[in-house]
């Protein structure tokens, strides 16, 4: 019988093929290795497939795509509920079949090459700022334990080694300063590193006008921007301006039930590096329109804010606004347009 829906579940080496045909029953179970894959899709007829989001799906969607068939990408979370019993490779295959045909199942966009290369050298760039964080820590824990400390901040740090590096001002054993020595040459690397990544990342922005539409937004800069066109691509996939702002989980949690409403903290659902970027970029919002250097209107609602909501409960909405705002440029094709401030009487 002709297969017309394919589950497909991605491994490293082993993946299992489940197929249905028009009615539903299984008519083909089968185990492929890696090599296996292109060739078995090759001579497929053209059909619906099926596979969970991970970190090796978009490059086999864009193969299995290029073959001819229709190839959506599922959350796992999603699929999980179609799971009967047990946890094996067949089962997996087996729901996402089913997954996949449901009318009101959510997909998640394919990205293309381009869009993957730009995510990893965010990627890459998170990692190597956390590894310098890492190291600035325990920079500061080993010299507290001699009694030197500085004030906080990262450009305190090198102060603090240059102070380490005098014999005469802190009288260090030889190999504690051998230590230090070994943190400030990994420190100075991983500076260099962290420079080059963030400017391909900026001559990326330059030529994307989308990108550099967004960064025009009062809390978003080139890092967050590149971040946010790579990841999204298309942002007429979400409905509205608080679905695109649901999907990076900075909307209340329900839990309302019996016709009363609930909310909670926010989900803290989707994308975990763009929420961080938009709640950074926002609190540096928040700190300028306190000190009167912040003059939009975005700033000025969160000034006001202030006065009756916690700091970090003003930040998040701030973030909440700002991914809005940067739905609707994304969506419309606009440019950010600063709204006058009022007049004083």
């Amino acid at each position: 019988m002709q297969v017309t829906t394919i589950g497909l579940d991605l491994a490293k080496h082993v993946f299992q093929v489940h197929g249905a045909d028009r009615e539903g029953r299984a008519v083909l179970r089968k185990r492929l290795r890696r090599g296996e894959v292109e060739a078995f899709f090759r001579a497929l007829p053209p059909c619906l497939v099926g596979m969970e989001a991970c970190g090796t799906a978009h490059y086999w969607a864009r193969l299995i795509r290029s073959l001819g068939h229709d190839v959506r990408l599922l959350p796992p979370s999603y699929v999980k509920a179609y799971v009967k019993r047990g946890k094996t490779d067949a089962a997996d295959a087996e729901a996402i079949c089913e997954a996949v045909t449901r009318p009101t199942m959510r997909q998640v966009p394919v990205k293309s090459a381009d869009q993957q290369a730009l995510l990893m050298l965010h990627r890459v760039r998170d990692l190597l700022v956390r590894q310098r964080t890492a190291l600035l820590n325990a920079t500061r824990g080993h010299m507290a334990e001699f009694g030197i400390v500085v004030p906080q901040g990262r450009r305190r740090v090198g102060d603090l080694l240059a102070l380490a590096m005098d014999e005469g001002e802190t009288g260090l054993p030889v190999l504690a300063r051998q230590a230090l020595r070994e943190l400030a040459a990994a420190l100075e690397g991983l500076d260099r590193r962290i420079e080059r990544a963030e400017a391909a990342i900026l001559a990326w922005h330059k030529e994307c006008d989308a990108s550099r539409r967004l960064a025009a937004i009062p809390g978003i800069g080139p890092i967050t921007a590149s971040a946010i066109v790579a990841t999204v691509g298309d942002a007429r996939q979400f409905g509205s301006a608080r679905h695109f702002a649901a999907w990076l989980g900075l909307v209340p949690k329900q839990n309302s039930s019996g016709g009363k409403q609930r909310q909670g903290g926010i989900s803290k659902q989707g994308d975990r590096y763009l929420r961080r970027l938009l709640v950074v970029g926002a609190t540096a919002v928040i700190r300028l329109a306190r000190r009167g250097m912040a003059k939009t209107p975005s700033a000025l609602w969160a000034h006001a804010l202030l006065e009756r909501r916690p700091t970090r409960l003003v930040t998040v909405a701030l973030a909440n606004k700002t991914a809005r705002i940067a739905w609707a440029l994304l969506s419309r094709g606009q440019a950010y347009r600063k709204t006058p401030l009022p007049q004083a009487a």
